[in-house]
């Protein structure tokens, strides 16, 4: 057997590294060393070789779990590296080649984030979104407790509207080489549903999980059920 590989973890839009909490508390009591990557959420270039370098580091077998804009950056960052053995996509944007997070959640009907973003202006150029605190829990975390929702609201990280339309820049993306596995709500609002399975199925993920009832906020929500799915990549690797 190879050597048991680190789950790293990247968190998506509105989001930040400690809503991995859940999960790596799940990984670590199955004995997988995890870290939750705070994505800088600025370019989705300069997102994904930020988690390069964060790869390069470990000197390790790496697994790459990304949630919602996040699986755009684990796409864009494993090209290239031999490291990277599986990749997860936790209610997750899997592009293709050019195909920008923007593009992917308005190819099917459902989304309403829309409607609840609001743009900040920057000083060195463009806005960055964040979603409306009043809005949030319905909008991202409708299955999460309230109270959490709310906290999670207040502590969300803004992303740029350039990191949301910029395309995925490799010729051919990892995931039509290397394993894939999926987990989604079927009552996402950021994401559509069917856009999801949309995307599963054109990577022929080895796991192509939905979970009724739940929203987008899939790491807080059900972390039992996104553990299990990335103990499934693990196992499938080691």
């Amino acid at each position: 057997m190879s050597e048991k590989p680190v789950v790293v973890l990247v968190h998506g839009a509105f989001a930040e590294s400690a809503s991995w909490n859940a999960v790596a508390a799940e990984l670590a009591a199955a004995g997988v060393t995890a870290l939750a990557v705070a994505n800088p959420l600025r370019s989705l270039s300069g997102d994904a070789a930020y988690v390069r370098d964060v790869v390069a580091s470990i000197g390790r077998p790496v697994i790459l779990v990304g949630h919602s804009y996040g699986g755009q950056v684990i796409t864009q960052a494993a090209a290239g590296e031999a490291a990277v053995k599986a990749l997860v996509y936790v209610a997750a944007f899997t592009p293709d080649a050019g195909e920008s997070a923007l593009e992917l959640s308005g190819k099917f009907e459902g989304s309403t984030l829309g409607g609840a973003v609001v743009p900040r202006p920057l000083t060195g150029g463009g806005v960055e979104l964040s979603i409306e605190v009043p809005k949030f829990p319905q909008q991202f975390a409708a299955d999460v407790d309230p109270a959490v929702a709310a906290l999670m609201a207040v502590t969300q990280r803004p992303v740029t509207e350039a990191a949301l339309t910029e395309g995925l820049a490799v010729g051919e993306p990892v995931w039509r080489t290397v394993p894939g596995f999926f987990i989604w709500g079927d009552a996402d609002r950021n994401i559509p549903a069917e856009a999801m399975r949309w995307m599963a199925k054109r990577a022929e993920g080895r796991v192509q999980r939905e979970i009724p009832g739940a929203g987008h906020a899939l790491p807080v929500s059900q972390p039992a059920a996104v553990a299990a799915t990335i103990l499934e990549a693990v196992a499938a690797v080691s």
